[in-house]
């Protein structure tokens, strides 16, 4: 595991994604490659409320981020970091979220959330952040 230093905190800013890894109640961890923006130390994510990962974030606060591919592939030796993740369920949490992902992905991520809204898909599945604060190690 690296420590939480300026190049790891770079790393991860720079990073197209990584791969949470959330943990199930009988402690196996799950990984899910994800879109993410980089606030001081916070890694902030944005997710289907009633996804999985949410689920597991409920019931663990145990988070693990590593740089990965859109696929989610793991390179050896990629930077990784461990956190405690909180969902952010309020409109200010969700707002910053939002905010910072629109500058890291720009046109991207404003085609998504259009046509997510024009489909309805928002009404169908609201979306959450998540929030994991980097721990030193």
């Amino acid at each position: 595991m690296a420590t939480l230093d300026r190049s790891t905190l770079d790393s991860l800013a720079r990073s197209r994604y990584v791969s949470l890894t959330t943990y199930r109640r009988d402690g196996v961890g799950i990984d899910t490659p994800v879109w993410h923006a980089l606030d001081d130390r916070t890694l902030y994510v944005w997710t289907d409320a009633g996804s999985w990962k949410v689920k597991r974030v409920r019931n663990d606060p145990r988070a693990v981020v590593t740089v990965c591919t859109v696929r989610g592939r793991i390179k050896e030796g990629a930077v990784r970091a461990e956190g405690t993740a909180r969902l952010l369920e309020e409109a200010d949490g969700m707002a910053h979220v939002r905010g910072l992902l629109a500058g890291k992905y720009g046109w991207q991520y404003r085609i998504t959330e259009a046509s997510a809204r024009l489909s309805g898909r928002r009404r169908r599945h609201p979306m959450i952040g998540i929030a994991v604060e980097l721990l030193e190690t």
